[in-house]
């Protein structure tokens, strides 16, 4: 992912992936919409692990949306840490997670409008 992210024009910070979800932090070029990096990742992530012929007897699929938040330079280190520390985080479970960082940025959500979250095999309501 770090070769898609670089190869349309952004600088990849940091990434992890993690069971059921993945942090980007990238140095951001202006000059593609979100949504359309976010496609390139998903498409291309998706066609490289189906040619890889199974690297999990799981399933790969991406889930419909994403979320994306901006970061300030002041804020660098600590975002890059916080990827790099995902395994700490799941101590909590990604729902749990997801809401904290959404309480602590003070964004407003519906739960219609979040993720679809899965744990244990199950789909959180």
């Amino acid at each position: 992912m770090t070769g898609i992210v670089n190869n349309n024009g952004h600088k990849t910070l940091a990434i992890n992936c993690m069971p059921d979800h993945i942090h980007i932090f990238i140095g951001y070029n202006v000059n593609q919409l979100i949504p359309n990096l976010v496609e390139n990742i998903k498409t291309s992530s998706n066609a490289w692990e189906k040619k890889e012929e199974k690297l999990s007897k799981y399933k790969f699929e991406w889930q419909r949306g994403y979320e994306a938040f901006s970061h300030s330079r002041s804020q660098l280190d600590t975002v890059v840490k916080y990827i790099q520390n995902q395994e700490q985080h799941q101590k909590k479970s990604f729902r749990n997670e997801y809401l904290e960082i959404l309480r602590k940025i003070d964004i407003k959500y519906q739960y219609e409008y979040l993720f679809e979250f899965f744990e244990n095999g199950g789909v959180w309501d």
